[in-house]
């Protein structure tokens, strides 16, 4: 079966094309020389239009990879869309990467120019590039440090050079659905990154899938707050291309502290968030209601479980009913203001989201919705819909993606949103994309362990992530720490307990709750089954992204973890 290319074959063709359509609409808005600036598609293009003209004056051609390193800006996708017009591969990258960490990606992905936004950041870079041997060409939007043997410029220096939009965008018109546009280096939980090689059809799947849903919450001229950075799969996508393309308005915020703020300010229809955000968010709410009267406490209270019994049965009476219309507007008005008062998706990705932490949520009147990908599908895979919520579940496929169980229950995705392979790693392609005999499109063999319930998905866990006790027990790790870090107590945790009598936990404890946490393993403990109880526990260090132990995205790395603190592990044993 061909791939389809949908409206646009490439991604510089579409976001060109809405620039002729929409000239004058806002297209993104940014915090900068203290106050929200806005730049309008057109300009868009323009800008567009110079940096693709500078970069092929600088001698980059079409295959050719530039490495892509910034904060949530307009210069991120500005610079990515000029680069994959002209037929190069962008490789976009993390702002908190190590020297090593830019080191293995250029080295891995011969990347020859990069595109960075900060004089710090471009250092750290350049850091990289000396250990990795390699880097023609770097760009900073501000003085770029001195480079003796590199060719440096200022951003400015590319807005300035002339560029023909109508030209560029007849040329990414022409361009094949399925050549690529870019190399996303998986964050994992362990090893090292992998270029996921990821062609403009992929990303034009995932948006055609996510279409309906968009049309039907009719998104067009609202506001949608960028949070996840742009290097992330997830957002690459969907915050870069897929909503401003169905015309919401970007606007990025300025932080985790000031999101709250945002949120009143901007009055976005649409966010998107790691899981661990909801749970800060739960913390806030729950850290403010402390200090109301009985009363209001008792109220909340209320609408909570009126809330959860709407979606979960058994159903409400009439009374309850009536108090649940009362509380909407006692309550629940009162929380969705605080987020805006015009939330349309609260969307949950790059984890599992706890379904009682999605419930509190839904129960309060905001629209949490949990989606599933990967970076080498594109990413989207699924979506829950907030008309018909699935909490349990991570929603059912997009249109245009087939799902299957395998014999051993791995979940099997296809379709036009699946990568091309992995670069330079024809092993780890070929384990990943296989094609069953008398098919001719490969299924991507996503780790995770599923099953399809009514047309939804639901992830039990990850394939290789099972833990063998001694006993012979396999004990989903991943069910236990989604439930230890759904305790107010608890802020990281890590199972451990191949091999071994009994599990045991890795906790850091929440700030100034040290001394609640034995508690909290004793709520937990009477949700599981004997099996999955922690038998001991030990308070340790914050895993962060500093200390390698946390992806950007806020996962932790569970075998790096158990592997760096495995004198801690073995000590609950002795």
């Amino acid at each position: 079966m061909p791939y389809s290319a949908g409206d646009w074959p490439t991604l510089p063709a579409m976001m060109l094309a809405r620039a002729a359509q929409w000239a004058d609409r806002p297209l993104f808005r940014h915090w900068r020389h203290g106050g929200w600036q806005s730049l309008r598609w057109g300009d868009f293009a323009l800008e567009v239009a110079a940096v693709a003209a500078f970069l092929r004056a600088r001698g980059i051609n079409p295959g050719d990879r530039v490495l892509l390193v910034s904060e949530n800006r307009p210069e991120f996708p500005i610079a990515d869309t000029a680069i994959m017009a002209i037929g190069a591969i962008t490789v976009p990258t993390y702002t908190t990467n190590l020297a090593t960490d830019h080191a293995h990606i250029l080295r891995d992905s011969g990347a020859r120019a990069a595109v960075v936004s900060t004089r710090k950041l471009a250092e750290k870079v350049l850091e990289g590039a000396a250990l990795a041997n390699g880097l023609d060409l770097l760009i900073c939007t501000e003085d770029p440090p001195a480079a003796p043997g590199l060719e440096t410029h200022r951003w400015q220096e590319a807005l300035a050079t002339p560029g023909d939009v109508a030209a560029l965008a007849a040329e990414a018109a022409i361009a094949p659905a399925d050549s690529l546009a870019c190399l996303i280096y998986t964050s994992g939980t362990g090893g090292l990154p992998k270029g996921v090689m990821l062609p403009h059809r992929a990303l034009l799947a995932n948006r055609a899938g996510v279409l309906p849903l968009a049309k039907r919450l009719e998104l067009d001229g609202k506001c949608y707050l960028s949070f996840l950075p742009l290097s992330h799969s997830y957002e690459h996508t969907v915050g870069g291309f897929l909503l401003p393309s169905v015309g919401l308005e970007v606007v990025y915020s300025r932080g985790a502290d000031r999101l709250s703020h945002e949120l009143a300010e901007i009055k976005p229809a649409v966010i998107t968030a790691v899981p661990r955000l909801f749970e800060v968010l739960r913390g806030r709410i729950l850290g403010g209601l402390e200090k109301e009267t009985p009363f209001k406490r008792k109220l909340f209270d209320k609408a909570v479980e009126l809330g959860l019994r709407r979606m979960d049965g058994p159903p409400l009476g009439i009374f309850e009913r009536l108090q649940d219309l009362v509380l909407d507007k006692l309550v629940r008005d009162k929380t969705r203001a605080r987020f805006g008062g015009q939330l349309q998706a609260m969307v949950s990705g790059g984890a599992r989201l706890d379904p009682d932490l999605s419930g509190f949520f839904i129960a309060l009147g905001l629209p949490v919705i949990q989606g599933y990908g990967q970076t080498e599908a594109g990413p989207v895979i699924s979506v829950n819909l907030p008309w018909a919520n699935r909490r349990h579940t991570v929603g059912p496929p997009l249109k245009g993606v087939e799902c299957r169980i395998a014999e051993d229950g791995e979940l099997l995705v296809r379709g036009d949103l699946v990568m091309t392979g992995y670069w330079n790693n024809p092993e780890a392609t070929a384990a990943a994309l296989q094609t069953p005999p008398g098919e001719d499109r490969p299924w991507l063999h996503t780790g995770d362990v599923g099953v399809i319930e009514d047309g939804n998905l639901r992830i039990t866990d990850r394939k290789k992530d099972f833990i063998k006790t001694l006993g012979g027990d396999m004990v989903s790790p991943a069910k236990v720490e989604s439930l230890l870090m759904a305790e107010p107590e608890i802020h990281q945790a890590i199972v451990a307990g191949e091999g071994k009598p009994a599990l045991v936990a890795l906790v850091v404890p929440a700030d100034g709750m040290a001394d609640r946490v034995a508690e909290a393993i004793r709520r937990v403990n009477g949700k599981l089954a004997t099996i999955e109880r922690i038998r001991h526990f030990t308070p340790t260090e914050p895993f962060t992204i500093e200390n390698g132990l946390l992806t950007p995205t806020m996962k932790v790395k569970r075998r790096a973890v158990i592997e760096a603190r495995q004198g801690e592990v073995e000590g609950l044993y002795r």
